[in-house]
């Protein structure tokens, strides 16, 4: 006589012998305390490398005692840069520039490191409430810029263009406000906003973003004089050598083109023959970026929670590709974005963002590693460029064109 089949107990039994499966909220903690402690030790070693790389005013954080330092003195005066080549940035930027000033027992440059390390922690915060895979994208991509971040005022621009991201859903007059004001930061914010759904959304984000970027623009010119300095600075910018016309130039020094590498309006920019076109060219196509981003908008027809944060990403790669200047500050920019869409598991850009992460490899080889290369236009230098921004525009046209099949 055959003795009955029992069947085994499910896993996670308390009469069950086999592995058990770790309780959701468990499971949410140890995540946590994982993502912390990547994010610890990952900062401590860029605070490290920052502090290593610098003898002085030199090195990748000279911009932070020189720059910043000067114009944080100038706005603590009442006023915004006059005749100063170098400031380029809407009235908005003086926020972060005067905000050290928060901490006066550290000195400015400890104090503006102690402001970025804070935007990156809410950033990290952020991502990891939202869910998904966005908060590791960001705090094991970030780290792949070498202690760049530490040292550019990017990573405060882009924690708010973060959190009004992820505010769109819930909250969209919030998501627009923040969208405003990082507008008067640095501009590419106002981009994230592209991607809203028609109607009523449309109007309450965009109109929140309109508001808050007029109540700053007012403050600040009550508050300081010469507010839209910055104007002139931007609008007379040439081909940096790091942008796609640049690379495009550098190429044809190496076959004899008679142009060279001039430092100014703060960058390495190259003069000479064809300069002048290839910076109009730059701005053609950003006008047919803008173009697309519009027509996309007309036809798309099918919205769902992922797609403001795969058209704000979209729309930020299209700019930055097609720009005259891409610095090596921007990739902050494209991680945070690329960290925003591995929060939805509906996104359309999961591969696009993953090639952010060899971007920002390059983009560390070619600045700060290899920079002498990059700027004397050797093979080399002209490789790293090629490749990395290979890369972004191929990044561009993928996003895009997933953007595109998904919704219209």
């Amino acid at each position: 006589m055959t003795s009955p089949r029992i069947a085994p107990l499910p896993v996670g039994h308390p009469l069950s012998i086999g592995p058990r499966k770790p309780p959701p909220d468990r499971t949410a903690r140890r995540n946590a305390v994982l993502l912390a402690g990547a994010w610890t030790i990952t900062r401590i070693g860029l605070v490290v490398l920052l502090l290593v790389d610098h003898v002085g005013d030199s090195g990748v954080a000279g911009e932070v005692h020189t720059l910043y330092r000067h114009w944080y003195e100038q706005l603590s005066q009442g006023s915004f840069p006059l005749d100063d080549p170098t400031w380029q940035y809407p009235p908005g930027a003086a926020l972060v520039f005067l905000a050290p000033a928060l901490v006066p027992w550290l000195t400015y440059f400890q104090a503006f490191v102690a402001l970025i390390l804070l935007a990156d922690a809410v950033i990290t915060w952020a991502l990891a409430r939202a869910g998904g895979q966005g908060a590791w994208l960001w705090v094991g991509g970030l780290p792949l810029l070498l202690h760049l971040p530490l040292a550019r005022y990017d990573v405060p621009v882009t924690a708010v263009a973060v959190l009004g991201l992820l505010a769109l859903r819930r909250n969209p007059r919030t998501g627009g406000a923040l969208a405003g004001i990082g507008a008067m930061i640095k501009v590419w914010p106002l981009l994230t906003i592209l991607g809203t759904p028609r109607g009523r959304t449309t109007r309450a984000v965009w109109s929140s973003a309109a508001v808050s970027a007029a109540v700053l623009l007012l403050v600040l010119m009550l508050g300081f004089s010469h507010p839209l300095s910055f104007l002139q600075q931007q609008g007379e910018r040439g081909v940096q050598i790091e942008s796609l016309g640049g690379t495009a130039l550098q190429l044809a020094r190496l076959s004899g083109w008679s142009g060279e590498v001039r430092f100014q309006y703060g960058a390495f920019e190259l003069v000479g023959p064809y300069t002048v076109e290839v910076a109009r060219l730059s701005l053609l196509l950003s006008v047919l970026a803008l173009g697309w981003l519009v027509l996309w908008r007309v036809r798309a027809r099918h919205w769902d929670t992922a797609t403001p944060l795969d058209a704000a990403f979209a729309a930020v790669l299209l700019f930055t590709v097609t720009s005259r200047v891409i610095s090596p500050q921007y990739m902050i920019w494209l991680l945070g974005l690329a960290a925003v869409c591995l929060t939805s598991r509906h996104t359309t850009q999961r591969s696009v963002a993953l090639l952010m992460l060899p971007a920002a490899c390059l983009t560390a080889l070619a600045f700060p590693l290899m920079y002498e290369d990059v700027v004397a236009g050797t093979p080399l230098g002209c490789l790293l460029m090629v490749l990395r921004n290979g890369l972004l525009l191929t990044a561009a046209v993928l996003s895009c064109h997933r953007l595109w099949r998904a919704s219209a």
